[in-house]
């Protein structure tokens, strides 16, 4: 019988003690701490010229509407000032043909619509994960949107042309009536047109700064590979150019989830993102939103889905969806609708991270961590056990792979400020280390003995 050595048998161990330590679960806080850097903003920013005619007032009609007015209110004591404007504005929206009149001239409207969600980087090189819908709208989605922000500022102006040159100002019902008139011209005898519609896409990502608002970088993203929209496989993969090591997240395998697991959900929310008393600065600070698998569907076309109930919303689109592990298992994609319209609470689902491994391999790309998100996540087990030394040493470690990664200074302020207080427990986690290799040790002599019993059994 070949008789095992001691050194295999310690190999072995400590490919299965540290294989469990990097099993571990981590807390909502700890998931936070090492994902949230790499998780990124992703904008398309679609910019067409729109061609609207101009309108002008017939002055013949507007000037008999106002003497028959003022036929019926000759002493000026039947109505008021507002009153004669209500009267005005509402006879010119019960027949807006008669009263306005196209040119053959044309208003040039530049417009920029940008459409944001989420992504995340998952090599250290600049290659983003994100859902396709975001980077690959409808024309009729387009056009639609061009010509209703187009509208809004057309319309606007008018109004602020008749106040002016009326010598008056309007009441928010006066200008409804006024939209409400307007958005009848234009869609019934006026076009727009769209021309030299263009599409660029950006990654926006954190950057690191030792205040409370984060830095962001916005770099121009080149699309790699892509899928089709829901009810297609909704994924995108992204690149960027100029870094190499950037903040990462790992990905799982493609083992699916089970029905219960605990999973942590990052995005950005447009009703936070575009939140008026939130600032922009802070802006690129995902959401982090917790939940669990409600269950396991398929879609229309056959492959799995993860419904989940953590809360998403329009924004948090092509988000990672990480168990607790920290390890992405999904890409949030779209929400379930109400009847009202809006999203249903709790009733949303991810894309598994088998379907973005497909991508993957038809464009040849492999996942993997960079070495300064290797280097960070052990500075945070440290800094977690207060072990400030070893986490001080760590991230200036990761300062030198990259001085701008995200909340570096941070952690590098807490540890220096703690190290000068003398609050470093490094004697427990050296215990607890030595616990470890002791347990190691105990198991390989164990084995040892058992082994050697064996043989003489033999």
């Amino acid at each position: 019988m070949h008789k095992p050595k001691i050194p295999l048998l310690l190999l072995t161990c400590g490919v299965l003690f540290f294989g469990a330590a990097n099993a571990q679960k981590f807390t909502a806080v700890q998931n936070y701490a090492m994902n949230r850097p790499g998780v990124v903003m992703v904008k398309t920013v679609f910019s067409a010229d729109v061609y609207v005619n101009k309108m002008k007032m017939d002055d013949r009609n507007f000037n008999l509407l106002l003497d028959s007015l003022q036929a019926v209110d000759s002493s000026g004591v039947i109505f008021s000032a507002e009153q004669k404007l209500d009267i005005v504005l509402k006879r010119i929206s019960d027949n807006p043909n008669r009263f306005f009149k196209a040119t053959l001239d044309y208003i040039k409207q530049p417009e920029e619509i940008t459409s944001t969600g989420t992504g995340f980087f998952f090599t250290g090189d600049g290659y983003v994960a994100t859902n396709c819908h975001l980077i690959d709208r409808d024309n009729a989605y387009i056009r639609r949107q061009f010509i209703l922000s187009a509208f809004q500022q057309i319309t606007q102006a008018n109004i602020a042309a008749l106040e002016t040159s009326w010598a008056t100002s309007f009441t928010e019902q006066q200008r409804t009536v006024l939209n409400n008139t307007y958005a009848s011209v234009y869609s019934r005898l006026f076009s727009m047109v769209l021309y030299d519609l263009k599409k660029e896409v950006f990654v926006v990502y954190s950057s690191n700064s030792a205040g409370a608002d984060a830095n962001s970088v916005k770099k121009s993203a080149s699309v790699v590979i892509k899928g089709q929209p829901m009810p297609g496989k909704d994924i995108a993969i992204l690149k960027i150019d100029g870094d190499s090591s950037l903040p990462t997240l790992k990905i799982a395998d493609d083992q699916l989830p089970k029905v219960g697991e605990q999973l942590y959900v990052y995005g950005y929310p447009g009703p936070v993102t575009n939140n008026n008393f939130v600032s922009q600065e802070s802006a690129i600070e995902p959401t982090l939103t917790t939940g669990i698998v409600s269950a396991m569907k398929r879609s229309v076309e056959g492959w799995p889905l993860i419904q989940m109930d953590a809360n998403i919303n329009r924004g948090s689109s092509g988000g990672p969806v990480c168990n607790e592990k920290g390890e992405v298992i999904g890409l949030t994609t779209f929400g379930s609708i109400e009847n009202n319209g809006g999203l249903a609470a709790g009733l949303n689902f991810a894309i598994p991270i088998l379907i973005l491994n497909e991508y993957l391999d038809t464009a040849d790309i492999k996942p993997e961590a960079s070495e300064a998100s290797t280097i960070f996540a052990k500075g945070l087990v440290a800094y977690e056990k207060e072990n400030y030394r070893d986490a001080l040493r760590r991230f200036e470690s990761v300062k030198k792979l990259n001085a701008n990664y995200p909340g570096l200074s941070m952690y590098i302020e807490n540890c220096t400020a703690n190290l000068q207080k003398n609050r470093n427990k490094e004697s427990a986690v050296v215990w607890y280390d030595l616990l470890g290799f002791t347990a190691i040790l105990s198991l390989v002599l164990f084995l040892y003995f058992v082994v050697k019993r064996t043989r003489r059994t033999v």
